[in-house]
């Protein structure tokens, strides 16, 4: 999947008070995923039987395969999402500290660069179980029509 790379040159002029809101709403994002991912666990867990068998075996696995990969990936980013908003007093403390400051918004704009591409993969992914359950459900809803 091919992702757009944000525009990070703007960070150089945001206010901590800009920052700061931009990380608390990653890690509003990221403990909401965590609660949705186990949402499309259960709804996978449901759809077991018609996701294994025939045509979408392979498509399916596939789909389950990134969303155990988005799984495993969220828990450490949050934490570094966590940590890089904690360490925000480098830019608040008064203190005039130019490179420690200036390292603060590189890291912020790898972390832009990172959150927003696990967004897209997660997005996309999640995007693909809807499709599968939906034409799941589709395809059972006209086997009932028939019967």
């Amino acid at each position: 999947m091919k992702s757009k790379k944000p525009n990070i040159k703007y960070i150089e002029w945001k206010s901590p008070e800009e920052l700061h809101e931009a990380s608390l709403n990653w890690i509003s994002e990221l403990k909401f995923i965590k609660d949705e991912q186990h949402f499309l666990e259960e709804l996978i867990e449901n759809y077991t039987i018609q996701l294994i068998s025939g045509k979408t075996f392979e498509k399916s696995s596939e789909i389950v395969n990134e969303l155990a990969l988005n799984r495993k990936q969220i828990n450490p980013l949050l934490k570094k999402v966590i940590r890089h908003f904690n360490e925000l007093t480098i830019l608040v403390d008064g203190i005039d500290q130019p490179k420690e400051e200036k390292k603060y918004k590189e890291n912020h704009q790898e972390l832009l660069v990172e959150v927003s591409t696990y967004f897209e993969s997660y997005k996309e992914t999640k995007r693909r179980i809807f499709d599968l359950i939906k034409a799941i459900v589709k395809k059972g809803k006209q086997k009932r029509l028939l019967n």
